[in-house]
């Protein structure tokens, strides 16, 4: 009873009273499992290279790959991502870098496969764009244009080199139309049912991928909204999904993950695989540049970000910070 009367006699502060108390009733948990670590291998580095835009990541030498891998496992971090820089010489129109059996991509899922075998899923990104010199994620037509169909044949090939090389599962990233059916056909002709696909399936034409253009040294002129998502646009990404099911996706992915916490939502409900989002590297980088400036709590804020993407419905995160936060947890 207050002097302005009674109210009911429900109070939910009583079940925040504590921190033990707040940890026994809360409906999200963020487990080391939940993380994959997105690393780069830099062919010809002789020592890691910083990544400005992004503090704290790096491009790998072959050598550091296998260690920030080991690190991770040992944290019980689930997977890693693998994404290949290759020497600028060698990119050229139809990223033949990319299905180069020896090509820095496969070297490094070599080196992390006899580095950690099985305890982490190793998973590769199945695009050209770090290989083309024009920074298009496929071929391109006589007009400019990126070619589709004839960008499949191209994937078909990257799937078979990365599955010969020893990956667990190959995530095509590109958002050519037909590429899940394609590359799954082009596993199994040579013997490897056992290689998963994780799609990106809602894949967003993004301001925030800035910094990991750097990341991979892209060459790309134009922009990519002629084949990544409108943000404007949700249906899409349920047609996406439907799509990409249909053609055999063993895993599904949401990208960018905080703009599109709605979209990673829907797709939860309606999926009935799992689910991963990726925290790409302009989340990354708002983050750390805000807490260097004294702005943000950066240990809170980074475990707030991962919570909200858990919440909204991702069965896996991709995140910069997955080793550190598993060490955390």
């Amino acid at each position: 009873m207050t002097v302005y009367g009674s109210f009911p006699g429900a109070r939910p502060r009583r079940l925040r009273v504590n921190p033990v108390m707040r940890r026994m009733v809360a409906e999200t948990r963020l487990h080391p499992a939940d993380l994959i670590l997105p690393a780069f291998v830099r062919e010809g580095a002789g020592e890691p290279v910083p990544i400005a835009a992004m503090p704290g990541v790096v491009q790998h030498t072959l050598d550091t790959l296998r260690k920030a891998a080991a690190d991770a496992a040992a944290a019980g971090v689930s997977g890693i991502m693998l994404f290949g820089v290759p020497e600028e010489s060698k990119k050229d129109a139809n990223g033949t870098a990319g299905t180069d059996p020896d090509g820095i991509l496969q070297a490094g899922i070599r080196a992390v496969r006899a580095e950690v075998g099985d305890d982490l899923v190793i998973m590769s990104d199945l695009c050209l764009d770090e290989y083309t010199d024009h920074g298009h994620c496929g071929v391109l037509d006589a007009e400019g244009r990126v070619d589709n169909d004839a960008t499949l044949e191209r994937y078909a090939e990257m799937a078979q080199v990365q599955a010969d090389a020893g990956v667990h599962a190959v995530g095509p990233s590109g958002m050519m139309d037909g590429q899940i059916g394609v590359v799954r056909e082009a596993l199994d002709t040579i013997g490897k049912e056992d290689v998963s696909i994780l799609a990106y399936t809602a894949k967003y034409s993004s301001a925030f991928y800035g910094p990991f253009r750097e990341a991979v040294g892209s060459s790309l002129k134009g922009d990519r909204k002629t084949y990544q998502q409108d943000p404007a646009n949700v249906r899409e990404s349920l047609r996406e999904l439907a799509l990409d099911l249909e053609e055999g996706a063993d895993m599904v992915m949401v990208k960018p993950a905080l703009p599109y916490l709605d979209v990673l939502a829907r797709i939860a409900d309606e999926a009935d695989v799992p689910v991963a989002a990726y925290q790409i590297s302009g989340e990354y980088a708002m983050v750390e540049a805000a807490a260097e400036k004294g702005w943000i709590d950066r240990d809170a804020a980074i475990l707030e970000t991962l919570t909200g993407i858990k919440r909204a419905g991702a069965n896996m995160i991709l995140t910069y910070w997955a080793t550190e936060v598993a060490g955390r947890l």
